[in-house]
């Protein structure tokens, strides 16, 4: 086996704090232990829930120094004991570091629990995978964990962002009738994505749009804006529909509870930090299926060197990110 270097490149935080409490140096080579996999990475990933765990305000236990992050893509550089089914120069993905007591990804090198690593398609380019694995898992978790989605079904998407472009995806894929609410600019992409209509947000009868395209009531709603206007919206579900709550951390919204209960309608609140690694590798064999037949991508990614981490979370933060972020580790 190759020599390992004694120390890896890691962007990590020693607090809590702003972007710029981010730091881009040395640390020691992560030690690697049974049931657990040393990856060098090559792409890593760039989300809101990565600033949302730096800035403290998503709480989750932390071990000081942090590596920031949760999803990458890289090869297999060690095993540990006990390990089974991953060989060295393997390429592989994980999409659930940086939470719970785990290390983030963002550094030369990093390790993994076997049970939350995954093999990556031959042929898929792992700067694409590296900017849709969390948007698409939590795309994925969203419309069949939680909203239960079935062909046939309609779904309003906001369609804008990178989980709203996954679901729209993924929904269109699996034979439902999309509806994307987006910037009238966007509306070849939603297209291009499967959307059956899409309509401008800014649209000032916008709940009229959605009630003429779905007369019969709208069977899953996923406003992935975090306006979550419930008075709204709740009218226009159908019965039994489901509206899917997962953005606005500070969000307290008037819920109509009449029409909320007269429809057996439900809201339906998830985090993909909670999802089990079961649930993750259920997942898992759904994204991969996706990338390998070309149907789950981002519209466009824009790389920055592992160096600015700092910025790249500015960027996310700032709402200044030309597409998807990912991270290249240098050399």
């Amino acid at each position: 086996m190759t020599s390992l270097p004694a120390t890896v490149t890691a962007a990590y935080i020693d607090a809590t704090g702003a972007a710029s409490a981010i730091r881009v140096g040395t640390l020691p080579m992560p030690a690697l232990g049974a049931g657990e996999v040393l990856i060098r990475t090559q792409a890593i990933g760039v989300n809101h829930v990565d600033t949302f765990v730096r800035s403290g305000a998503y709480p989750t236990p932390l071990t000081f120094p942090f590596v920031i992050g949760r999803d990458a893509v890289g090869s297999v550089a060690a095993v540990g004991a006990g390990v089974s089914g991953f060989a060295q120069g393997d390429t592989v993905w994980c999409n659930s570091g940086g939470h719970g007591g785990r290390q983030g990804p963002s550094a030369t090198y990093t390790v993994v629990a076997a049970e939350r690593l995954y093999h990556l398609p031959d042929g898929i380019d792992p700067v694409g995978a590296a900017a849709v694995l969390h948007t698409g898992a939590t795309a994925h978790l969203g419309l069949f964990r939680e909203a239960r989605l079935r062909m046939g079904e309609s779904v309003v998407v906001g369609a804008a962002g990178g989980v709203g472009s996954a679901a729209v995806q993924i929904a269109a894929s699996a034979g439902a009738r999309v509806i994307a609410v987006a910037r009238s600019d966007q509306a070849p992409w939603c297209r291009a994505n499967g959307a059956h209509e899409v309509f401008d947000y800014r649209d000032r009868d916008l709940a009229g749009c959605l009630r003429t395209a779905a007369p019969e009531g709208i069977d899953v709603y996923w406003d992935t804006s975090g306006h979550h206007n419930l008075e709204q919206i709740v009218p226009l579900l159908a019965h039994r529909g489901r509206m899917i709550m997962m953005a606005a951390l500070d969000a307290h919204p008037s819920l109509p509870v009449g029409a909320l209960y007269t429809k057996d309608a439900s809201l339906c609140g998830f985090a993909i930090s909670n999802a089990t690694a079961d649930e993750l590798t259920e997942v898992a064999a759904a994204l991969n299926f996706l990338l390998a037949r070309g149907t789950l991508r981002a519209r466009e990614v824009q790389t920055l060197p592992l160096s600015q981490a700092p910025q790249a979370h500015a960027m996310l933060e700032e709402g200044q990110a030309a597409g998807r972020l990912v991270l290249l580790p240098e050399d």
